[in-house]
Parts: structure tokens; C-alpha cells; sequence
């Protein structure tokens, strides 16, 4: 195992073995294989398994019970440290994502779903506790709009891959499953032999923390994770089902995604910077609800192809916004509360995503439109929370409720 380094002694090493760009390295092995399963996953699942609109929602009610349960990664460094879980997490979901193929069944799918999302969703975990650690207040926005863009250009290369060769190549889905999910835990595996374990200056509380002066960023947690399931279990399907694309077709949309994230994620991030989290969330919000509007009136009055691939973009670029989210933690939170409580508020995020997919699969097959309606009244209370977000948040002014505080200078 790596020895342990201060992170303050870490500036002394050469560049490709700092916290930063560890960070970069992580965000670009991880949706290798998370992205190539979700670009492949509707058709996958539609030819291999024939799956219907309650078939995916049961899918993803299992995919996202490990993310209900990522509290227990409190219990878990108590004994691991929170560098090594994340990277044996990662590699858990390179392997799952790997052997993706091999169970063309209901049955198998569930399975090996679960395994590849326990990987996820505590690597997830695990990585946003360490980005709030690591990277200090004043950089952070502006570093996580740029992790978000190495993200989307890691996956740019695999799907252009995909686009190209699916059809001149005849690749199956197998052949494609494994490679990327093993790109991602072989770098998981180098990430564990090449960093040293880098120690953070504020030890982290090893319980459950909950605190009521932390019961907006709850709330909005719980908001977010439960209308992006709506985003992620049936934006994607309905281009399958309704307009009828094919693997490559879905991958280049996807692609038109990643191109998008690229250039704007950093901007994003600056955006952060400069306006702050109440202007930019509020933003977010405001443009989810018309997205999730139109999304509806596709099915009610027969809107065509161009305009929901149009919004499945702009749906997807929205939804980046969310590092918002996590700078306006940050600067509320006590240093050692970032880890339980990242921990707590991914279980938050996920209390709806557990019955939420199911619920609405069986809603699907009488009114995909009813769905998109709900995710809008959901983006709705979203904006409502938004507007209790103080200009500048910090401890003791969590949200426009609390006591004031003096602004600090510009």
C-alpha cells in the first residue's frame, strides 16, 4: 500500500501524482464504463431481454437501491480509508460494467446491474467527500466545472469509437462492455499502486451526521435525486421506444452531449463563481420545468424527433448545474462533517429513486406524457427551495431564514 502524505506536503511531488489530478484520473476512468452502459443499456436490454416501460422501471429501482444504502460508507472508513474505497469501488464498477453481456436475462441484468451500481454509487460517494477535501473553497467551483468537462471528454473518445465502428465492425454488445469496463478498473488499479494515501488537514467525524442547519441542502438533495430519475430511466427509453434509435444513433446523441458538457461545464463552473449558488440553481431549476413541459407535450401533441433530441440536450447540460449544489455545501458545512455527510445526502438523494422508477414504469404504459408532468412539478418545488439559498452561504446562514451575516467583500 502507498505511505501517507499530508496534503499540504503533496505540492512537492510531480505533477501527475498530485490530489488534482488524481481527481482528473478518477473522473475520467468512471464514466468510461457508466456512460458506454447507459449509451448501450435501452437497446441492450429492448433485444436481448425484451423489456417493456415497467421492465427498465424495475431495472433502475434496483440500480438505485446501493445509492439509497451509501450511508453505510460511514461504517466502511472506519476501517478503509476513503482513497482506497473509492478506487476499489471504481474497479467493482469497471468489472461489473465488463461482464454486462454475459446475462441476457431479467434476472441477470438485475443482477449484475446491482453489483456494477454498489461500485458506483459508493465510488460516487466517496469521490465528492474527497473533491470537498481537497480542493479549497475559493478554486472549487471553477476545478469541479473542469473534472465535469474531463468527465465528458474521457467518454467523447469512447463513443466516437462506439459511432464509428459499431455497424463497420459489427461489434456486439459484449465486445464493447468488456473493453470499457475494463479501461475503467485497470486505471483503478494503477490510481491504487501509483498515488500515495494523501491525509486531509480536518479528520472526518466517522457517524451519521445529521444537522438541522443543513435541512435545505437535504432537501434539495432529495428534490434533485428524485427528478432525475425521470431524466435517466426515461428520457433515453423514450428515444428508443417512440422514435426507434439504434445504438449508434442514441451514442451520437450522447456524443452531441459530451461536446456540450465540454465547453460548457467550465463555464458553468465560472458561472458558479461569479454569480453564485442561489442565481445559477435558480437557473437550473427555472429551465428543467420548461424542459420537463415540452418533454410532455411530445407525447400529447405529437411533437417530433429534432425537438426531443433538442431537449434531451439541453436536459443533460441543465443537470451540470448541480455542482452547485456541492459548493453551496461546502460552504455551509464544517470541514470534518464532508464525508458522513456526503454519505447521508447521497442516501437523501436516493430515497425516491428506490420506489420512484418502478412507480412510474407502471405510469409509463398508461401516459408517458403524466411522467414528464410530474419530473416539471418536481423541478417546480426544486425553485421554490432554491429561493431560501442565501447570496452568500456560510455557517450560521444556511439559508435566507437564518441569522445574517456580514457579505464578504467582492
Amino acid at each position: 500500500m502507498s505511505k501517507t502524505l499530508p496534503l499540504d506536503d503533496a505540492r512537492t511531488l510531480p505533477l501527475w501524482r498530485r490530489p488534482v489530478t488524481l481527481l482528473f484520473l478518477m473522473a475520467a476512468a468512471m464514466p468510461v464504463a457508466f456512460a458506454t452502459w447507459s449509451a448501450l443499456l435501452n437497446n441492450f436490454v429492448i433485444e436481448a431481454a425484451e423489456f417493456d416501460g415497467s421492465d427498465i422501471g424495475w431495472l433502475h429501482t434496483v440500480r438505485e437501491i446501493p445509492g439509497f444504502l451509501a450511508i453505510g460508507v460511514i461504517a466502511l472508513i472506519i476501517f478503509i480509508r476513503e482513497q482506497v474505497l473509492g478506487l476499489v469501488s471504481l474497479a467493482m464498477l469497471g468489472v461489473a460494467t465488463a461482464l454486462t453481456a454475459q446475462f441476457p436475462s431479467l434476472g441477470g441484468i438485475l443482477t449484475i446491474t446491482l453489483l456494477s451500481s454498489i461500485g458506483f454509487h459508493y465510488y460516487e460517494t466517496v469521490n465528492q467527500s474527497l473533491q470537498l477535501q481537497w480542493i479549497d473553497k475559493l478554486r472549487a467551483p471553477k476545478v469541479l466545472g473542469w473534472l465535469v468537462a474531463a468527465g465528458s471528454g474521457a467518454t467523447l473518445v469512447a463513443y466516437l469509437l462506439i459511432v464509428m465502428t459499431w455497424e463497420a465492425l459489427g461489434l456486439t454488445y459484449n465486445t464493447v462492455y468488456m473493453l470499457a469496463g475494463g479501461f475503467t478498473a485497470l486505471v483503478a488499479v494503477f490510481c491504487l499502486v501509483a498515488y500515495p494515501q494523501f491525509e486531509a488537514p480536518n479528520p472526518q467525524v466517522k457517524r451519521m451526521v445529521l444537522k438541522r442547519r443543513y435541512w435545505l441542502y437535504y432537501a434539495l438533495q432529495f428534490m434533485a435525486g428524485a427528478r432525475r430519475q425521470i431524466f435517466v430511466v426515461f428520457a433515453g427509453f423514450m428515444m428508443v421506444e417512440k422514435f426507434g434509435f439504434e445504438v449508434h444513433e442514441v451514442t451520437g446523441l450522447f456524443l452531441i452531449n459530451l461536446v456540450a458538457n465540454m465547453v460548457c461545464a467550465p463555464l458553468m463552473g465560472q458561472a458558479v463563481y461569479r454569480y453564485g449558488e442561489r442565481r445559477t440553481l435558480i437557473f437550473e431549476y427555472i429551465g428543467l420545468v420548461i424542459v420537463f413541459l415540452a418533454y410532455g407535450g411530445i407525447y400529447w401533441f405529437g411533437w417530433g424527433v429534432v425537438l426531443a433530441a433538442a431537449l434531451y440536450v439541453v436536459d443533460h447540460l441543465l443537470f451540470a448545474l448541480a455542482l452547485a449544489l456541492k459548493t453551496y455545501f461546502q460552504k455551509i458545512a464544517d470541514p470534518g462533517d464532508i464525508a458522513p455527510t456526503a454519505a447521508v445526502a447521497f442516501t437523501i438523494n436516493h430515497i425516491a429513486a428506490v420506489f420512484l422508477p418502478a412507480l412510474l414504469g407502471y405510469l409509463w404504459l398508461v401516459s408517458p406524457g403524466a411522467v414528464f408532468m410530474l419530473a416539471a412539478g418536481m423541478a417546480m418545488v426544486s425553485l421554490m427551495l432554491a429561493l431560501l439559498v442565501p447570496r452568500h452561504p456560510a455557517p450560521g446562514h444556511e439559508t435566507i431564514l437564518s441569522p445574517s451575516v456580514p457579505a464578504p467583500a467582492e
